[in-house]
């Protein structure tokens, strides 16, 4: 079945029809991801479980019960373990999410910003690319001063330079610098 972009996100009229009579419903579903977080015994399973909240993160129809649910604080929580697939799944989480204003100022709130701007020196590419398009979201009026310091806005130029490295890093970042840093050419 072909969907126009428009159908992509989901409506009470698609959820309806997507879990039938008998499916579940989708806050309740979410909330079972949150509670099999909190009792998983395996760094794996949270893992998984994570990566499955994050891509949930995605859609507007969610964003509602995600606040209801404090999944943006448990994106928060993963950021600051020491388990690389944790943060890169908690930063994707809040990249997806942080579109929505209300959802970017739990995000604010729960100081979300420092810590992604600790994402932007992580060894792994998801985790910078999905730290990069955060701040570029959350960069406003109350932010600036914190995410426009001089180290930070150096080392978003590192990345816009590196297009031989990496194009998405250097795309991403010199939307960033273009939108963000006056006088950045």
């Amino acid at each position: 079945m072909f969907y126009s972009c428009c159908q992509m996100f989901t409506n009470n009229q698609r959820q309806e029809e997507r879990t039938g009579k008998y499916g579940t419903p989708r806050v309740q579903y979410l909330q079972e991801l949150v509670a099999q977080f909190q009792n998983a015994s395996t760094e794996e399973s949270k893992e998984k479980i994570v990566a499955n909240l994050a891509n949930f993160a995605y859609d507007p129809y969610n964003y509602t019960y995600l606040r209801q649910l404090n999944v943006l604080e448990l994106f928060l929580d993963c950021i600051t373990e020491p388990n690389e697939k944790l943060i890169e799944f908690g930063a994707g989480g809040i990249c997806n999410s942080c579109v929505d204003p209300a959802n970017a100022v739990v995000i604010i709130k729960c100081d979300g910003v420092p810590l992604l701007i600790q994402c932007l020196s992580s060894p792994v590419k998801n985790t910078v690319n999905y730290a990069l398009g955060a701040l570029y979201y959350l960069c406003n009026a109350s932010t600036k001063e914190a995410i426009l310091r001089p180290e930070v806005v150096d080392t978003i130029k590192r990345y816009a330079a590196s297009g031989a490295v990496s194009v998405s890093f250097s795309n991403l970042a010199q939307a960033f610098l273009d939108k963000h840093v006056p006088d950045n050419h």
